[in-house]
């Protein structure tokens, strides 16, 4: 296939060049970015995994064979499975089993997260792509879990998709609602997440003044829109919150840039009085503006809400390996790694226990690891909500102080 393209012009001649493009140049995104049906089908892997199945072609050599998915550090010390959705719409069809973790399962060092089973060459190539979606999404979770046990009832929304690329949004926000946020700024969130934010600086400086333009967004925003004004565009936040407040407003929200905040402890107190000493004692406060974990624990106790960013969306990916644990049968494994299928068990006391599968059951347990694909077919799907309810409830009994309470 030839392309024109003009690279000069004159009042007499039109020059032109003529490119040669490969055909597979249609079958990549606009954006830099790998389509569904190119991941769906293997080719996006590490050329190693293609050698390797040429190599075992070649000498008549395909093992059945078993992996396990693991990790062996936790920077808090416990993980949130994620991702497991994805992982079953690329393996659907092929002729493997999968075992797995229900997403939104607590998961510890060294416990196996899934397995997959089946003639090695028959996905050997879906490595990469399975670490892939289970990296990235269970450490968004994971982060998002942690924020939310730091903020206690405070309620902590998702603002970071722009930290990513735009093409993982969803991702990103489905990972941080089942880790536990109570809303997500990207329009291209799952269905049924709710989406929060209100405006822009950009917004407010498109009026004359700050009262101008809350008027304006009172006045015409949908009434289901919380009037949550955006106040340290031009001036002292302490100003522009009350004229906020005296606009009708719900909430407040400060995203003091880092140079202008000095202490921002002080800032926040003095919006706090200024407020409730004009008689705005309901307006809440909200924080928004690269926050951290330490930012949550400094000042959880005089904000109502914190818009997250990167610190949810940026997250360090939980580092995943996958390795074979049986051989046609036959228990191996690598140095360093523990041979053979196993089940992770929960106690009573939510303490978890991992045996080699087959073995008696301890007592009172129950078992993590559920069957979610047999020979290509796909038992049962991820349900959002239940994923979101396993996090809750995890959150909810584990003290933030001590965040490996509940270790293997």
């Amino acid at each position: 296939m030839m392309v024109s393209f003009s690279i000069g012009r004159s009042s007499r001649t039109v020059r032109k060049m003529f490119v040669p493009i490969s055909p597979d140049i249609w079958n990549m995104g606009r954006f830099a970015t790998v389509d569904d049906e190119t991941i769906r089908k293997g080719e996006c892997t590490d050329i190693y995994f293609v050698r390797t199945e040429e190599v075992l072609r070649a000498a008549g050599k395909n093992p059945q064979a078993a992996l396990e998915v693991t990790t062996g550090e936790l920077s808090h010390g416990w993980g949130i499975f994620c991702g497991l959705d994805d992982v079953l719409s690329l393996i659907e069809g092929h002729p493997v089993h999968i075992d797995a973790l229900p997403e939104g399962t607590v998961f510890y060092p060294g416990e196996p997260v899934l397995r997959i089973e089946g003639t090695y060459t028959d996905f050997a190539r879906y490595e990469t792509a399975i670490l892939g979606f289970l990296c990235h999404a269970s450490g968004i979770a994971t982060a998002a879990a942690h924020i939310k046990m730091l903020a206690g009832d405070k309620a902590v929304y998702s603002f970071g998709s722009r930290r990513q690329h735009p093409s993982l949004a969803q991702m990103v926000e489905r990972a941080a609602w089942i880790g536990g946020v109570d809303g997500v700024s990207n329009t291209c969130a799952p269905e049924g997440v709710p989406q929060v934010g209100t405006m822009p600086h950009s917004f407010v400086m498109c009026y004359n003044s700050v009262d101008e333009a809350f008027s304006a967004f009172d006045r015409f925003a949908p009434p289901d829109v919380p009037r949550i004004f955006l106040c340290d565009t031009w001036c002292d936040e302490k100003r522009e919150s009350l004229a906020g407040a005296r606009c009708g407003g719900t909430g407040i929200r400060l995203d003091t840039p880092r140079s202008r905040r000095g202490n921002m402890r002080t800032i926040l107190e003095e919006v706090r009085w200024k407020l409730d000493s004009a008689g705005y004692p309901e307006v809440r406060i909200v924080l928004s503006g690269g926050l951290k974990s330490e930012d949550i624990i400094l000042y959880r106790d005089i904000v109502d809400a914190f818009g997250v960013g990167g610190a949810i969306a940026n997250a360090a990916v939980i580092d995943f390996a996958m390795d074979i644990v049986s051989i046609d049968d036959r228990r191996c494994a690598k140095r360093g790694k523990k041979s053979g299928r196993k089940q992770v068990w929960q106690m009573s006391d939510m303490t978890h226990i991992v045996l080699p599968e087959g073995d008696l059951e301890p007592s009172g347990s129950t078992p993590l690891l559920e069957q979610y694909i047999r020979d290509g077919v796909v038992l049962k799907r991820s349900i959002l909500s239940d994923a979101r309810k396993r996090v809750s409830t995890f959150i909810k009994r584990t003290d933030a102080s001590t965040p490996n309470r509940y270790p293997q």
